[in-house]
């Protein structure tokens, strides 16, 4: 198994580089009626950046902001971590992130920024630190009617709690990551025929970016997945791909298999794996 390195960045007398950089072309995501732009945050130094929220619905919402934390399973899927069950690295980047306001009311149509900083402390080590900045709809109070009224006299109201999460991430001092792709192939599903392959990563960096599957004679990808993170606790990740019937017959022969960086970041190379599928 080979490895590429990637992503290396040096301080300069082991402390940030003085400058902030964000996602560039600042990706959105939406939720219920709450756009978010960029969905990533990446802080190399000490100054801020921020964060824009857009209402995109037809009445005012408000939406509360808290940081969160979240650990990658080896399937991908992040999983909630209880501040109690903090590791080290996590209480360390729970205690370096800033930001204002918690709490935000959006009229129709209006944006506002939140604004975030990262306030390492001197002597933290070299490393990538990682939270998760989540953004919830705070429900609007709603006179119960007499069909939400029961025998009893006892209402039961389910109201839907739409939000949006984003990672902040904050790397320190000299971090890298090398990255390998292996074991491509075709598995049966629960739906259909799925692409399987695995990332392998070791060193102090996740990365982020974009799979793509080629074939010669091919003008375009037969498969593209845009926005696969391989976060630093994990060593290994499963990616699994459902495939129309057009992508099954053409993953067949000779392909190439390539992950890069999203194309707003450049789009190196992080890693490419060359394979033959029946």
């Amino acid at each position: 198994m080979s490895f590429k390195k990637i992503k290396k960045i040096s301080s300069f007398a082991a402390a940030l580089v003085a400058a902030s950089t964000v996602a560039l072309a600042a990706p959105v995501e939406a939720q219920g009626d709450l756009l978010v732009a960029p969905t990533r945050v990446i802080l190399d130094g000490s100054r801020g950046t921020e964060v824009i929220l857009s209402n995109i619905g037809s009445e005012e919402a408000t939406y509360r902001i808290e940081l969160e934390l979240r650990r990658m399973l080896e399937n991908g899927r992040l999983e909630p971590v209880e501040r109690t069950d903090a590791n080290a690295i996590e209480e360390a980047a729970l205690g370096m992130i800033r930001y204002a306001p918690r709490r935000i009311t959006l009229p129709p149509g209006q944006p506002q920024a939140v604004r975030l900083a990262a306030r390492p402390g001197a002597d933290l080590a070299d490393g990538e630190y990682r939270v998760h900045m989540s953004f919830k709809a705070i429900p609007r109070p709603r006179e119960v009617s007499d069909q939400d009224q029961q025998a009893d006299g006892v209402s039961i109201q389910l109201i839907p709690i739409y939000g949006v999460t984003i990672p902040i991430i904050v790397r320190q001092g000299r971090v890298e990551a090398q990255v390998a792709l292996n074991q491509p192939s075709i598995v049966q599903g629960e739906a259909g025929p799925e692409l399987s392959l695995s990332i392998s990563r070791a060193g102090e960096s996740s990365t982020y970016g974009v799979l793509s599957v080629t074939k010669p004679g091919l003008p375009e990808p037969i498969v593209e997945l845009r926005g696969v993170a391989v976060y630093p606790e994990l060593n290994e990740r499963e990616v699994r791909v459902r495939l129309t019937p057009d992508q099954r017959a053409n993953l067949t022969g000779q392909l190439r298999i390539e992950y890069r960086e999203m194309p707003e970041a450049g789009g190196g190379l992080i890693a490419a794996v060359d394979s033959f599928l029946g």
